[in-house]
């Protein structure tokens, strides 16, 4: 069910309590009218001289120093304790690119929380990039002009099965899950990669140079997942 109460027609920085590269920041900036803070993402933002547009979660990583600076008309407190605040923002956020830093680190828990949540809200198209990696859930098709050389790395969430062009080591005929086998480490063989998955749960990991590109590829990618029940 789609619960989003901020929409947007241009893509969307969301801003996460974890470690941030400021630079990839500052790059996303201009490419965001609309930026909104995970909790405690919110001082992140301010850092960076930006005002949250609005501040998602359950608040208890909001320090009362950061609360203070921002309009408590911004401030949406979401209680329930049955999902992460990346979960209550990406449920409450509508657009047609979501740009998450601050969630890939420094914990792993919470590393691997956020890589849940890109595919359990799989119909929203979201990239999560810190200083190194660019990571988004692999909408049905997915067509990407990479350098050739660039390292692709596909992690399964579940059972899935997908095709391939461009990639050194294709994809067709293997069956992918977390304790089978995952696609890591391969790499783009052409100028454009091509791929198809049969299920919302294989995650792609790219350098974040290919950030770019990646983002290019989802918002032109002509199918999405359905909503979650």
């Amino acid at each position: 069910m789609n619960h989003a109460t901020h929409h947007s027609d241009r893509p969307v920085l969301l801003a996460g309590g974890g470690d941030h590269s400021p630079e990839l920041l500052q790059s996303l900036l201009p490419q965001c009218e609309t930026r909104i803070a995970a909790d405690g993402g919110a001082a992140a933002l301010l850092r960076a001289g930006v005002m949250p547009d609005a501040v998602i979660g359950d608040l208890d990583s909001l320090s009362e120093s950061t609360r203070v600076q921002i309009p408590a008309a911004r401030i949406h407190h979401i209680s329930e304790q049955d999902s992460t605040d990346f979960d209550k923002c990406l449920r409450h956020i509508s657009a047609p690119l979501i740009y998450g830093t601050g969630f890939l680190g420094p914990r792993v828990d919470h590393q691997l929380a956020s890589l849940t949540v890109l595919a359990r809200r799989a119909d929203r198209r979201c990239i999560l990039a810190d200083a190194s990696d660019a990571v988004a859930l692999v909408p049905p098709r997915l067509e990407l002009d990479l350098d050739p050389g660039s390292r692709v790395s596909l992690y399964p969430m579940g059972a899935v099965r997908g095709e391939s062009e461009g990639l050194r080591w294709p994809l067709a005929g293997l069956d992918f899950a977390p304790h089978l086998r995952a696609g890591t480490s391969n790499e783009a063989s052409a100028a454009r990669v091509s791929l198809r998955f049969d299920a919302p749960l294989m995650l792609i990991i790219l350098p974040v140079a290919e950030l770019p590109a990646l983002a290019r590829g989802l918002l032109s990618a002509p199918d999405a997942w359905p909503a979650p029940e």
